[in-house]
């Protein structure tokens, strides 16, 4: 996934997630990219700055955030932690426990873990349903 920075014809910069340009520019052209401060779709991609850490609290950064964002991002996190809650940690064998479920050589289980970009081109071709989790700043600690 991919974070673009955002900018409506009423100049609200806002920030969205997409899995390429093109999904970003499919999703345009369909009117789903709209802002969400005042609902414009006439939206186009800002100049943005490289990420940098820096020495800011999460709660300086948090208060950036709209109310509509805040509570995506709280809905976002709570779905992640029950997908987690409710599934078992292969680490980074998720991509053969996978296939194992898939092609019935295991248990039909829910799973969580890591796979390189690779393997998830891989569990794609092999028509292995799966979809990334959002790791959020507090899930790393």
């Amino acid at each position: 996934m991919i974070r673009f920075s955002l900018i409506c014809d009423h100049d609200h910069e806002f920030e969205a997630w997409f899995r390429n340009n093109d999904d970003f520019e499919k999703q345009k052209k369909r009117g789903f990219v709209e802002c969400p401060s005042c609902g414009s779709k006439k939206v186009d991609k800002a100049l943005m700055a490289p990420a940098v850490s820096t020495g800011r609290k999460r709660e300086t950064i948090a208060l950036a955030m709209n109310e509509m964002q805040k509570k995506a991002m709280a809905e976002m996190k709570a779905l992640s932690e029950k997908i987690r809650e409710n599934s078992d940690y292969v680490g980074d064998k998720f991509a053969e426990e996978a296939r194992k479920i898939h092609f019935g050589e295991t248990e039909a289980r829910g799973i969580y873990g890591e796979a390189t970009l690779d393997e998830a081109k891989g569990l794609a071709e092999d028509g292995v349903g799966f979809m990334p989790i959002p790791v959020f700043p507090e899930d790393q600690n």
